[in-house]
């Protein structure tokens, strides 16, 4: 039997309608050329090339692999703007990412501003793997209620959610280096984010499957402190996953160390990192390159 292909869970490619919808706008998130304009931040020189559809198809090709899945820039905040001002631009990302050509696949975007349903409904039918959520929205046990009805959406349907980074407020004072938002505000993010889910996710939604971007910050190895605090870790959950993206070798002997290795699976965040080898040996690679996504992603592929 032929090796299952490998599946990178996690990426970012802006297709040209979505670009041009940003570039429509008047008030951020904006475009002005590559130039992006969010609000309280500087200006953000964006790479053309990272946006180039056919070199970034040709390098996944390259580096082997099958399936790509690419999502909305949750950090550009665009899900938590208000309806009519979000709709253009998730319409221009499901036109324009549901159109992209193999191997790239795409996460549906929702307003959480607003949420529908209906929506998220029309763009899995259309064929999207599943819903990608911003973290920052999901930071309460009552913001995981609050969204529901989007999560509900996808355990209906059978399709999974993937929880990014989201839009950082403009810091105030002296100017952060670059690294801050990713190292900071991200991880504190998708560790609120963990711990909402762990206190109330799985007795709203028992049959949803749930993938954290970026390791979940690491939030899994805070189990120990967890039950020291007087809280409750009595089983792994095999529908929650965690992707490897920005972590190496240490990270993730720490993360398997507390979950082991199946909900493990990969992804690279491209193009602003750059997966490394953990060094775990060939079972380990194949589970969570290949085994592992298939699992989170159950029925989204044909292959095997």
């Amino acid at each position: 039997m032929a090796e299952p292909a490998q599946v990178d869970v996690h990426q970012h490619l802006w297709p040209e309608e979505f670009v041009e919808a940003l570039r429509r706008r008047t008030v951020p998130p904006r475009l002005d050329g590559w130039t992006l304009h969010l609000a309280g931040e500087p200006p953000y020189a964006v790479d053309p090339a990272h946006h180039d559809v056919a070199a970034r198809a040709g390098r996944e090709a390259r580096t082997g692999a099958a399936h790509a899945l690419v999502s909305l820039s949750s950090p550009l905040g665009i899900e938590w703007l208000a309806g009519e001002e979000a709709a253009p631009l998730l319409d221009a990302w499901h036109e324009g990412a549901l159109a992209l050509p193999a191997p790239f696949r795409a996460w549906a975007a929702a307003s959480v501003a607003e949420p529908d349903p209906g929506s998220l409904r029309v763009a899995l039918e259309r064929g999207c793997v599943g819903l990608q959520l911003p973290a920052d929205a999901l930071t309460t046990p009552a913001a995981i209620e609050r969204l529901t009805p989007l999560l509900a959406e996808c355990e209906r349907q059978d399709r999974p959610v993937l929880v990014h980074p989201g839009r950082v407020p403009g810091h105030a004072g002296p100017a952060l280096p670059g690294w801050w938002a990713p190292v900071v505000d991200y991880v504190a993010q998708l560790h609120a984010a963990w711990w909402a889910w762990h206190a109330v996710g799985r007795s709203l939604l028992p049959r949803l499957r749930i993938c954290f971007a970026a390791a979940a910050g690491l939030a899994p190895v805070h189990h120990e402190r967890l039950v020291a605090r007087g809280g409750q870790f009595s089983h792994v959950d095999p529908d929650v996953f965690v992707e490897t993206s920005s972590y190496g070798p240490r990270a993730l002997d720490a993360l398997i160390r507390v979950l082991g290795i199946d909900p493990v699976v990969f992804g690279t965040d491209r193009p602003y990192a750059e997966p490394t080898d953990p060094g775990l040996g060939d079972a380990a690679t194949h589970a969570i390159r290949r085994a592992n996504p298939r699992r989170l992603l159950k029925g989204v592929f044909d292959d095997r």
